[in-house]
């Protein structure tokens, strides 16, 4: 027996409910590959009776059943910031007052400095905007996040606004609590050298050698082609790629085309497909990472540099598009030594291949909240609604708030 107690079915009850708690601090309450279609991102894995055995034995239970949750910094300050919020979650939610009347252009309102700081956080308005009069930097934030979000774009903050803004404690536990549990999916000691992209934020992070290095931003799938949470390496550079289109981009986008459009855009018949040849132009622009996934989903440069301008960069029909695609293929072939055979291949104008000596991991996550520049939890908005299916797995109602609207994507991938 593991746990001693007067009876064997109460040692056997004592001991289910230890493993069931370990295994929701190790891996997760809810298992993400029941919840989502597809689910590939490294997970962790712990023989859980082998460490209640061993913790009991030395008399450590409370010591290991700490050591299982992950240990960052992020999680910790997650876990504080729910505590927080649950003990005042039971008082009346404090949102910004609707008075009835919206705000125009201009004017002033006691509502202002705190309808600015959640502009701010959203990261529609820099912080050095943010002030007590609705300024025409604020008015041009509002109307970007009205657009976003389907909702006329004419800078009134009435009813529609104010839903997008306002979040309880309540809500803003239920977020935290969500982005926790998909901390605790994640394997606890990561490549020290990857790829993080977090699909909600639209942003990428370059890890080298357990060091942030690079941040910049992404374009990812649209919610009606969401990106997948993978877990896939990068195992080339591909330099002036050509780009097959599709059979699902071709019938839904390229339909009734003809020969004029293919050849304004650089694209012949090959083989039965439509083929896009390298050049600027190219949906996959001059740089492609080729990664090794079942559902073709890579990273890759493109023509379209106004997307990097949005807020919601879920604008792609699934793959992730990089800004500054050539600047960064430069830093990763420069760390891995063939930033020489990279040059030559650019220089060919034709497709060519460099292989990475060393794949890098590349980690598709969706993570909701992020920290500002204090270290407190921001809430962002859940451009996929994936947050509603984990957190009713957790036990939480669903979330009645707006959705970021789908936008009509290009051509490309």
């Amino acid at each position: 027996m593991i746990l001693r107690s007067g009876t064997a079915g109460r040692d056997a009850a004592l001991t289910k409910a230890a493993l069931a708690y370990a295994g929701t601090l190790a891996r997760g309450a809810a298992d993400p590959t029941k919840l989502f279609d597809i689910y590939t991102v490294p997970r962790p894995q712990v023989d859980l009776r082998a460490g209640l055995a061993r913790a009991m034995q030395e008399g450590k239970l409370d010591e290991w059943l700490e050591s299982l949750a992950p240990g960052d910094e992020n999680y910790r300050r997650l876990s504080q910031a729910y505590v927080a919020l649950r003990k005042s979650s039971n008082a009346p939610p404090t949102p910004i007052p609707d008075a009835g009347k919206p705000i125009e252009p201009g004017k002033s309102d006691p509502r202002i400095p705190a309808i600015a700081a959640q502009l701010v956080a959203f990261d529609y308005l820099d912080k050095a905007a943010a002030g007590a009069v609705y300024t025409p930097p604020m008015v041009a934030a509002v109307k970007r996040m009205q657009a976003d979000y389907g909702i006329d774009p004419d800078g009134m903050i009435g009813t529609d606004a104010l839903e997008i803004l306002n979040l309880s404690d309540a809500d803003r536990a239920r977020a935290i609590a969500v982005n926790m549990e998909r901390l605790r999916w994640l394997e606890r000691n990561p490549p020290a050298t990857r790829i993080d992209v977090n699909l909600a934020a639209a942003r990428l992070a370059y890890w080298r050698d357990g060091k942030l290095v690079d941040t910049r931003k992404v374009v990812v799938g649209e919610p009606e082609t969401a990106t997948p949470q993978l877990g896939s390496p990068i195992l080339r550079l591909v330099a002036n790629p050509t780009w097959t289109v599709p059979r699902s981009i071709q019938r839904k986008e390229l339909a009734g085309k003809g020969a004029g459009y293919l050849r304004r855009n650089n694209m012949v018949w090959k083989d039965g497909w439509i083929v896009q040849q390298p050049g600027p132009k190219n949906a996959l622009g001059l740089v492609k990472f080729d990664m090794q996934n079942e559902q073709s989903i890579y990273l890759h440069d493109t023509p379209a540099k106004a997307l990097f301008s949005e807020v919601q960069r879920q604008r792609s029909h699934g793959c992730v598009r990089v800004e500054d695609a050539l600047g960064f293929a430069e830093m990763l072939a420069r760390d891995q030594g063939v930033d020489a055979e990279w040059h030559r291949a650019r220089a060919t104008g034709k497709e060519s291949y460099v292989a990475l000596p060393q794949p890098v991991p590349v980690r598709m996550l969706y993570q909701t909240v992020l920290f500002d520049d204090s270290g407190e939890p921001v809430v962002r908005s859940d451009p996929y609604g994936w947050n509603d299916r984990v957190a009713s797995a957790l036990g939480f109602p669903a979330s009645t708030g707006l959705r970021v609207k789908t936008r009509a994507a290009d051509v490309g991938p």
